[in-house]
């Protein structure tokens, strides 16, 4: 394991089971990745030990130690073996979504950087193609909602000319059936709001919710 810099690590530790022998297993992992983080100058922000079964995603652990590598607040995962991250699906998902924060594995196994199997490779990178496809519909998706919007009138270069106005003065417009539709496919206020700034809207998450709540009002409304 090479580093140019001392790397911020999480170190997780799991066990299946709450069994006394297992508990023994959690301790050893945990002894044992600290050594190699002290022996590779590692710098451990945080150790997490979970009794849950492989299969299972909805740990605890797993959240707190995404939420590390999301905020910054750590650059680089160890782990025994990628057995101990998951198994089946939930491996292929976690491994998925660290590859998503560029976030290197390193094990005790590998004696380093973690190295999937062939096959495990090959359904991540199906994945990812499958995931890039889904960004393109919701590209495409977002253009003909603009498209519509200014079929009916609106107009976007009303809105980027008042950009260099204090934010707040003015209502700030943007294709509100976009929103309504990124919203019905499960998209988060947040991101839909990163979504529309990058079409050039500098809307906040504050903003789309309260356009998206007087929108559903007036559309709930009698005539």
């Amino acid at each position: 394991m090479k580093t140019t810099k001392q790397q911020k690590v999480v170190i997780y530790c799991r066990v299946s089971t709450v069994k006394e022998e297992q508990e023994t297993s959690l301790q050893r992992q945990k002894q044992e990745l600290t050594d190699m983080a002290a022996n590779h100058e590692l710098d451990v922000v945080s150790i997490i030990e979970e009794q849950k079964s492989g299969y299972e995603i909805d740990r605890e652990g797993v959240f707190q130690m995404l939420d590390l590598f999301s905020s910054k607040k750590a650059d680089c995962l160890l782990v025994q073996d990628e057995t101990r991250l998951g198994r089946g699906n939930t491996k292929i998902a976690l491994f998925h979504q660290l590859n998503k924060l560029q976030i290197p594995v390193y094990s005790l196994t590998h004696r380093g950087q973690l190295e999937l199997s062939e096959s495990d490779s090959m359904v991540l990178q199906i994945v990812g193609i499958v995931e890039e496809y889904q960004r393109k519909i919701h590209n495409l998706k977002i253009k003909r909602g603009m498209r519509k919007a200014m079929e009916r009138g609106y107009d976007p270069g009303k809105n980027l000319a008042n950009q260099h106005q204090a934010s707040g003065r003015d209502r700030i417009e943007f294709p509100i059936d976009e929103v309504v539709r990124l919203r019905a496919n499960k998209l988060t206020f947040e991101e839909i709001a990163a979504t529309l700034k990058g079409l050039g809207y500098p809307v906040s998450k504050a903003t789309v919710h309260r356009r998206f709540q007087e929108y559903v009002s007036l559309d709930s409304d009698p005539e």
